[in-house]
C-alpha cells in the first residue's frame, strides 16, 4: 500500500497515455479470451472426434439382390466371432436414409436404388486384427469392405490441431501487440512528465525509484484493463445459448468445467507483461531525459 501511495503521488493518474494502457489492455484481454476459447475448444473437439471414431468402424456389403441377405448374415457372423469387436449391427433403411439425406436430399426414393448394406461395429479398447479381419471378410464375403474411419479421422484431427495452432499464434500476436502498445504508452508518459522527473531528481530521487513508480502505475492500469476485458468476454460466453441440432459441431465452442479458470490467468499475465515492457522502457527513457 505504501509503494502504491508513493507511485500515485509521483506519477500523474490522468492523461492520454494512462487511458491508452487501460483501454488497450481491456481490448487485448477481451480478444485473448476468444483466442483461448478457440484453443481449448479445438483441443476438446480433436479429443472428442478422435475418441468417437477411434473405436467405431463400418462394413459395407455389396452383392446382387438375391444374395445380399446371405452376405450380410455371413458378415455379421464373422464380426461377432472376431476378438476385439464388442458389437455389430446392421443399419436399417431409415438410418441409411438419414446418413444420405445431407448429400442426396430428403425426397430421394432410396428403396428404388441398389444401395449397399451398412454394418456398424464397435471395437473394444484393444481392437481387432484389422488386416486379418479384412482377409477373412474377403474370403467369406467378397462384397464386404471394412472401413475403420482412418481416412476420416486423420483430416478431422489435423484440422482441429491447425485451429489450435492458429489460436496459439493469435495469443502470441495479442501479447506482442499489447507489449508494444504499453511500451509506447510508457515512453509517452515518461517523456510528457519530464518536469516531474526533473523535480524528483532535484530532491534526490534516483532513476530506480522513478522507474519503479511509473512501472507500478502502468502495471496496475494494465491489470485493471485486462481484468475488465476478460470478465466482459467471459460474461459473453456465459450468456451464449446452448446450441444444438444442425449447429451441434460448434456447440462446444467456449469453456467447459475447469477450463473456465484459464481466462483468469490473462490479467496477471497482462500485468507481468506490462511490468517487463514498462520497466525496460523506463530505464531507456530516463537515460535520455536530463
Amino acid at each position: 500500500m505504501r509503494n502504491r501511495a508513493i507511485s500515485d503521488l509521483v506519477v500523474p493518474q490522468g492523461g492520454q497515455s494512462v487511458w491508452l494502457v487501460t483501454l488497450s489492455a481491456a481490448a487485448m484481454g477481451f480478444l485473448a479470451v476468444f483466442a483461448l476459447a478457440l484453443a481449448v475448444s479445438a483441443a476438446e473437439l480433436a479429443r472428442g472426434w478422435s475418441a468417437q471414431l477411434a473405436q467405431t468402424a463400418t462394413v459395407r456389403v455389396s452383392a446382387p439382390p438375391a444374395e445380399i441377405d446371405e452376405q450380410v448374415a455371413i458378415v455379421l457372423d464373422v464380426l461377432r466371432t472376431t476378438p476385439g469387436i464388442a458389437e455389430a449391427r446392421e443399419l436399417d433403411s431409415a438410418e441409411q436414409g438419414a446418413l444420405l439425406e445431407a448429400w442426396l436430399g430428403p425426397d430421394l426414393p432410396l428403396d428404388l436404388l441398389p444401395l449397399p448394406r451398412l454394418i456398424e461395429l464397435t471395437e473394444t479398447a484393444e481392437g481387432p486384427d484389422r488386416q486379418g479381419l479384412r482377409l477373412r471378410l474377403s474370403a467369406e464375403a467378397p462384397g464386404a469392405v471394412y472401413d475403420d474411419h482412418t481416412r476420416w479421422r486423420r483430416p478431422l484431427v489435423q484440422a482441429t490441431e491447425r485451429m489450435q495452432a492458429l489460436a496459439i499464434v493469435a495469443l502470441g500476436l495479442i501479447g506482442l501487440v499489447t507489449g508494444t502498445v504499453i511500451t509506447l504508452a510508457a515512453s509517452a508518459s515518461l517523456a510528457s512528465n519530464g518536469q516531474v522527473i526533473a523535480v524528483l531528481r532535484l530532491v534526490g530521487a534516483r532513476d530506480r525509484f522513478i522507474a519503479r513508480a511509473f512501472v507500478r502505475s502502468i502495471s496496475r492500469r494494465a491489470f485493471i484493463g485486462a481484468a475488465a476485458g476478460t470478465l466482459a468476454a467471459m460474461a459473453l460466453f456465459w450468456a451464449l445459448p446452448d446450441l444444438g441440432g444442425p449447429l451441434e459441431p460448434i456447440a462446444g465452442f467456449g469453456f467447459r468445467g475447469r477450463s473456465w479458470l484459464l481466462p483468469l490467468l490473462i490479467p496477471p499475465f497482462a500485468m507481468v507483461l506490462a511490468w517487463a515492457a514498462s520497466l525496460a522502457t523506463a530505464y531507456h527513457v530516463l537515460r535520455r531525459v536530463t
